[in-house]
């Protein structure tokens, strides 16, 4: 489970004639729990680096989009 994405149930209303979509997901960015750089951060090997596009492991946030987080959920 990926712990950058937060999930949360909307309200449903018993008038929306819309089938309701019950749990809603989304992703937060990995810099929003590092206020600055620390000292001795681990770092990705160039090639790594240019593959996931950042050079510290702790700010990669890979994107998968909604059909994964359903399928993290369990839903298809």
């Amino acid at each position: 489970m990926n712990d950058q994405v937060r999930y949360w149930k909307p309200y449903v209303s018993p008038l929306d004639p819309c089938p309701p979509i019950r749990v809603k997901s989304f992703s937060t960015p990995p810099q929003l729990f590092i206020p600055f750089q620390p000292p001795n951060l681990p770092q990705f090997t160039p090639f790594e680096a240019l593959k996931y596009g950042t050079l510290w492991p702790a700010l990669y946030s890979p994107y998968g989009g909604p059909k994964q987080f359903r399928q993290e959920e369990g839903e298809t």
